[in-house]
């Protein structure tokens, strides 16, 4: 039997559904999501393992027409790991229309000529099927226009899992002979500190107004276990830039902030399958979204 593995990049302009696609792959949560744009900030792999194959999904920052200094490097990233991949998996969500967006990131993609591509239509289940072969035309039209083909075009739900067997047997097939590159049992190459704090920002962007999910950057400052190895401490900063945005956070009398870490708290204890004290803090770095020393400290 031959074995096949290799990288998947998914890719598409934000909330087209790239994180929940990945943990519904992967059979675990690794990448955070949210109704929020521009909710994936790192570079997150999430590894499926199947008896012929590997597959290592790259979830990527959704590409955009940048506002900071934060959103340029988040493009960067992107552009950096697209052209180090063996597949592209671009994600359009069927309950819009191909716009603007979508066709930019296809001008972006139609220069990496070493990756194979797949078109992705996700969120099937929110839509009527004549609605699903419309938008299934219109991703063959943008190829088209851009003078290339996809390999495939699957339509897919992440939430019912519809083909998703189907979408793992298809990226096996185009990716290159080669053995396993993670061991088996393996799902993320993340550290527990960066899904921690994943899932504390996660919880923060829950219900908070539009501006703000931009401004949240959440700092890991201590993880230890207790000398009973019964209770894991942790101590985390979610930083804004504006008093106003730290206001918004904590709630009135620390509301808003309990919930938070009650919400994240649960989270990580599934994660980790340890019980745990969460210490959650909330700290204004003025405008750090535009500031290289700041974004450097944040890890961007």
């Amino acid at each position: 039997m031959t074995f096949r593995a290799g990288f998947v990049c998914i890719v598409g302009r934000p909330n087209t559904g790239k994180s929940t696609l990945i943990n519904a792959l992967v059979g675990s949560k690794v990448a955070i999501t949210s109704d929020k744009p521009q909710t994936t900030r790192h570079v997150i792999r999430g590894i499926v393992h199947e008896e012929n194959g590997q597959i290592i999904l790259v979830d990527t920052p959704g590409i955009h027409r940048p506002r900071t200094l934060l959103g340029k490097r988040l493009n960067e990233l992107v552009r950096t790991t697209l052209a180090d991949v063996d597949v592209i998996a671009m994600c359009f969500p069927a309950d819009q229309p191909i716009g603007p967006g979508d066709r930019m990131i296809g001008v972006d993609i139609q220069e990496l000529k070493r990756s194979k591509k797949v078109a992705l239509l996700t969120k099937t289940d929110t839509v009527s099927k004549d609605k699903v072969a419309k938008r299934l035309m219109e991703i063959q039209e943008l190829a088209e226009k851009l003078e290339w083909n996809w390999e495939h075009i699957i339509p897919i739900s992440s939430v019912k899992g519809d083909n998703l067997e189907t979408l793992k047997t298809v990226l096996i097939s185009i990716l290159p002979l080669s053995p396993a590159l993670y061991p088996l049992g393996a799902i993320t190459e993340e550290t527990d500190e960066a899904l921690v704090g994943e899932l504390i920002r996660e919880a923060a962007l829950a219900g908070v107004h539009d501006e703000l999910p931009h401004s949240i950057a959440v700092v890991i400052e201590d993880m230890e276990l207790r000398e009973d190895k019964k209770m894991l401490n942790i101590q985390a900063f979610l930083f804004v830039e504006r008093d106003s945005q730290k206001g918004i956070i904590i709630g009135k009398q620390g509301t808003r902030l309990k919930e938070v870490g009650q919400t994240a708290r649960l989270q990580i204890e599934k994660l980790l399958g340890v019980k745990v004290y969460l210490d959650l803090r909330v700290k204004v770095a003025p405008d750090w979204q535009r500031d290289p020393k700041q974004l450097n400290r944040l890890g961007f």
